[in-house]
């Protein structure tokens, strides 16, 4: 059956218990924990030996913040916007994340020009330290941040029911100095997290699909691949509602790292086609596909050639054999319905069917 909509509470007393049991909040000590002595976030400014804020703090002050828009307008006639409300303050933390990291990313290639360009002087030695110092006051304010906003979007999921989902918007020969090697070590170690970051390691299952409400059902199919391969990465689309949207809400509760392949618009209409091309090349331990239009037909066909297993999931199917519900069906069982879910259902013409 589908899903209802998460319990929302109407006041602040439990707020914090709600939150730490529902959401992943073990991040906020390390990621407010000093790493330097002195912080600069700019050459131009002086260091400073200034604490982080108190981790316990920066977590209440996040779920305060989203949390208190819900609360604002429960039950009112400007409830409807909640949710665009607290997506646009969820959104600023990766926003100002991303503009950290990449003043981290000028501040890594100059470091990286620095130490290519050995100069054993005391004037050299200072601009490698100041600018190493830099990297690292940024890196650790980016952690910050980042860590913020990441909780953050974990409060907008439990008052949603909704994963947050971002708009677009990862050698040592010659007389080395301490400062040189210790640079150089950073810079590997960066490029280290970066890479891991945009790669997560791990079984890679794909999902596709397109309108789809019965959550139950969808949940249970990926639990069950999870349980073959604790360590998947789930590789799908970015639509915002429907089959892929609910698998990037199941990954968001079960702690599952998610790739979104967007589709390149500037292909037009063969966008989804070139998308299944990308996914037919990757290792692929299993998909599973939604019943949906030709373009999933089509991903199906290829991989099933490819010799990827397979799970197709049909309208039909849903709740129980009933199929598709009725926008007062839905409503009776609770679901929070709005218009983005009135997409048409499309399915395959019968002769093409799964082939």
């Amino acid at each position: 059956m589908a899903r209802t909509k998460p319990q929302s509470f109407s006041s602040f007393t439990d707020f914090k218990e709600v939150y730490d049991s529902l959401t992943s909040a073990e991040n906020f000590a390390p990621s407010f924990t000093e790493t330097i002595i002195e912080s600069r976030l700019s050459i131009a400014s002086e260091p400073t030996e200034a604490e982080m804020p108190d981790p316990e703090l920066a977590q209440g002050c996040v779920e305060d913040i989203i949390a208190a828009i819900f609360r604002l307008t429960y039950d009112t006639r400007l409830e409807e916007y909640a949710q665009s409300l607290a997506w646009g303050f969820v959104n600023s933390f990766h926003v100002v994340a991303g503009r950290i990291d990449r003043a981290e990313d000028r501040a890594a290639q100059e470091l990286g020009e620095l130490a290519r360009a050995f100069d054993p002087s005391e004037v050299y030695q200072s601009q490698v330290e100041e600018k190493q110092q830099l990297c690292q006051s940024l890196a650790e304010a980016r952690a910050a941040i980042q860590t913020m906003g990441s909780h953050a979007g974990e409060v907008y999921r439990v008052e949603t029911g909704r994963p947050f989902n971002t708009t677009r918007g990862s050698r040592t020969n010659g007389p080395l100095s301490a400062s040189q090697i210790e640079a150089i070590d950073w810079l590997k170690a960066r490029e280290a997290e970066q890479h891991f970051a945009h790669n997560p390691k791990g079984v890679h299952i794909l999902v596709s699909g397109g309108p789809w409400e019965d959550e139950d059902m969808l949940y249970q199919r990926l639990d069950d691949i999870k349980a073959r391969y604790p360590n998947m990465v789930l590789k799908t689309g970015a639509k915002i509602s429907g089959f892929e949207q609910i698998a990037s809400k199941w990954a968001a509760e079960r702690g599952v790292d998610v790739v979104l392949w967007r589709l390149n618009k500037s292909m037009g209409r063969r966008a989804g086609y070139y998308r299944n091309e990308r996914w037919e090349r990757l290792d692929l331990a299993e998909a599973l596909i939604g019943e949906n239009s030709h373009i999933q037909v089509d991903l199906s066909q290829k991989l099933r050639r490819k010799g990827v297993p397979l799970h197709i999931m049909r309208q039909r199917e849903q709740n129980g054999g009933r199929g598709p519900l009725k926008v007062s069906e839905l409503r009776e069982e609770g679901r929070h319905f709005t218009d983005r879910d009135r997409e048409p259902l499309i399915v395959p013409d019968e002769p093409r069917r799964w082939a």
